[in-house]
């Protein structure tokens, strides 16, 4: 069996002697011989070049494991965003929904204390409307209908309005609801369907807005990337 011949390009170290003479026995060459002993300014000088280079090793090691901490700190915020942004939504919608029911509690409380004072406001806006018509039916709930008839009258002479004036009472009607028939037109409020129309526009809104509302901190802008940190 022939032997595989093995081919390598690097090339043979020659044999090298440390030290060389001549054929007198003058040295002509020789290696440098490891020095055996320092002085003290020599090893003090060692020692803070020793200091100098494991403090440098040191600081690019703590450099190294900022940049991937500072990394794994945006990897993680970038992950969050999404939840953040859903959490956000729905602290407006509960929101919207407390200002609703605080609203909603505010208006019943003023018309328990006030329950004429609707109609009164829509007859008068309604002035221009009206003026020419000879009368004016005015349907509202049984509890509504006691004392209008006079407070109406009142506000007609002081919007100008020279027909006449009648209130119906309808047990139909809901509470602190009315309806203003002036022939030609008329004009209706109902406090719950008003409510109602409230709160289906703003859930329209906040389903619109969704995820990408203003946000919370006026000014803030929501980063939608985070750059990787410069190790």
């Amino acid at each position: 069996m022939t032997s595989p011949v093995i081919h390598t390009t690097q090339p043979h170290e020659r044999f090298v002697f440390g030290t060389v003479f001549e054929a007198t026995g003058e040295v002509v060459a020789a290696a440098p011989r490891p020095k055996r002993s320092y002085s003290a300014e020599e090893v003090e000088a060692i020692r803070k070049a020793s200091e100098a280079a494991g403090e440098t090793r040191a600081l690019a090691g703590v450099a190294n494991r900022q940049a991937e901490a500072l990394a794994a700190i945006a990897r993680a915020a970038q992950q969050a965003l999404p939840s953040l942004a859903g959490v956000a939504h729905e602290h407006r919608v509960a929101a919207a929904e407390l200002a609703l029911a605080c609203a909603r509690s505010i208006a019943a409380a003023a018309l328990d204390k006030f329950p004429q004072a609707p109609v009164r406001a829509a007859l008068d806006s309604l002035a221009r409307e009206i003026e020419a018509a000879p009368r004016l039916i005015v349907t509202v709930d049984a509890d509504l209908a006691a004392g209008l008839q006079a407070v109406l009258e009142e506000t007609a002479q002081a919007v100008g309005y020279p027909g006449s004036i009648q209130v119906r009472a309808d047990p139909t009607v809901a509470p602190h609801a009315f309806t203003l028939d002036f022939g030609d037109g008329s004009a209706s409020f109902d406090p719950a369907a008003a409510a109602a129309r409230v709160s289906e526009a703003l859930h329209a809104a906040l389903a619109a807005e969704g995820l990408h509302a203003e946000p919370l901190i006026p000014g803030a802008v929501a980063p939608t990337e985070f750059p990787e940190p410069e190790s």
